[in-house]
């Protein structure tokens, strides 16, 4: 895994030096856009390059650079997501450093320069996103695989963006509604993040390989199941994680005002009292630490941690049992195995 990673990283370097020359030729400022991009992707866990790689190899794929570079397009995917998910949740902070629709808002404020520092920031943040989500096109189709395989992969690439923007508007819907309960909320993670996070990055590499349709069907079972999972570990990692691992502040997700699973749970499980408590302080972005822990503390009264925590461990069993299946290979099944206690027992 780690040297996926790490071959995922240096391709990522390698196209963004090639793509950094013809922006600079039109200004040196257009450079900045590929310099943010180049940052922003030298960070995180690269999950989504990761599952595409081992579906490919368990669907009998070999080890070879197209398929690394298959995987980069994953990251780059990933980018305009996260940039753009920053702006609509109007959060300063990603991955312990300023989100990057506020860091041109900064270089914005720093020049001096007319208008809105914010719209600044807005504005090229959502370029920024688009040419990344560009760039994830660029990087699939130049991965030297064979027309074959990119054929079998297109529809498999084109329907994860979709949903992807389908599960991001349901997001921003509910929020918008105020009153998603358990059910709602777990359709959101489904679609903005469980399919394209693990089910659909395993597929993707699967079909690249045009691998056995019993095979593919098995791993997109272990994607759905560790893919809720993985996202119900980030909605109490978003109240309960440790900001210094995991770069937000201390119940960011309540601040936020992100109607979660792990929200919805607890507003279906607490009181009348309880609920005006949570209520008084949910969405506050200034709100002070005593409402934060308030918050967090209906959220462990009412059972709603607990229960979540019992959906993770139920969701688990379902993907280790999928990656146990005899349908996979040995190295596959280890490395699908060790992948559930990866997204599933981390602390950011």
């Amino acid at each position: 895994m780690d040297d996926v990673h790490e071959r995922v990283g240096k391709r990522l370097n390698e196209f963004l030096t090639v793509q950094r020359r013809p922006l600079a030729s039109i200004s040196p400022d257009v450079a900045d856009l590929v310099d943010t991009v180049s940052h922003f992707v030298s960070g995180g866990k690269r999950l989504r390059a990761v599952f595409l790689y081992w579906g490919w190899r368990a669907a009998g794929g070999p080890d070879c650079e197209p398929i690394i570079t298959a995987a980069a397009a994953m990251e780059m995917l990933q980018a305009c997501a996260l940039i753009h998910d920053d702006v609509m949740d109007r959060s300063d902070v990603r991955r312990g450093a300023p989100s990057v629709h506020r860091q041109f808002q900064a270089k914005h404020d720093d020049g001096s320069w007319s208008g809105s520092g914010a719209d600044f920031g807005t504005g090229a943040a959502i370029l920024v996103g688009d040419l990344s989500l560009t760039w994830a096109d660029m990087l699939l189709l130049e991965s030297d695989l064979s027309h074959t395989a990119l054929a079998r992969g297109k529809a498999v690439f084109d329907e994860m963006r979709c949903e992807l923007m389908a599960g991001q508007y349901l997001d921003i819907l509910e929020q918008a509604r105020s009153t998603p309960g358990a059910e709602s909320a777990m359709r959101v993670i489904t679609y903005k993040s469980a399919k394209y996070t693990i089910e659909r990055p395993l597929q993707l590499g699967a079909a690249l390989a045009g691998g056995n349709p019993d095979v593919i069907k098995l791993l997109q079972t272990y994607g759905i199941a560790l893919g809720q999972a993985f996202q119900l570990r980030d909605d109490l990692l978003g109240v309960f994680g440790d900001s210094a691992t995991t770069g937000k502040p201390a119940g960011d997700d309540l601040l936020q005002g992100k109607r979660t699973v792990l929200v919805a749970q607890t507003l279906d499980r607490a009181n009348s009292q309880q609920q005006t408590e949570f209520e008084a302080g949910f969405g506050k972005i200034t709100a002070n630490s005593d409402m934060v822990a308030t918050m967090t503390g209906i959220v462990e009264a009412t059972g709603a941690r607990a229960h979540v925590e019992e959906q993770i461990d139920e969701l688990t069993s379902v993907a280790l049992s999928a990656a146990a299946d005899p349908l996979l290979d040995a190295t596959s099944s280890a490395v699908l195995d060790s992948l559930v206690s990866a997204a599933t027992r981390r602390k950011y």
